[in-house]
């Protein structure tokens, strides 16, 4: 909560439901229900290549290093999301 700014809103991927304080609203994705949803997934690609969404990338690993980035978030303190590469 301390990143998001009072008055923002968190979209939230995970199932958690708040409180957030400060004004922040919690906006619950469940994968399920969007996983379908090529039309909001081409507009989210768009604004992180106009530079409108900045996803924060802590780490990014190959695909065989899977185990070591669950290790990873694990012990925690990483400021943003350890990406694998499966190219």
């Amino acid at each position: 909560m301390p990143a998001i700014r009072d008055g923002g809103t968190l979209i939230e991927l995970r199932g958690w439901q708040g409180p957030a304080g400060r004004g922040i609203r919690v906006c619950p994705v469940m994968m399920p229900d969007r996983i379908g949803d090529t039309v909001s997934l081409d507009i989210l690609c768009r604004q992180a290549e106009n530079g409108v969404l900045t996803p924060r990338v802590a780490r990014v690993l190959p695909a065989a290093e899977a185990a070591h980035a669950h290790r990873l978030l694990e012990g925690g303190g990483l400021r943003g999301r350890v990406v694998l590469d499966f190219s």
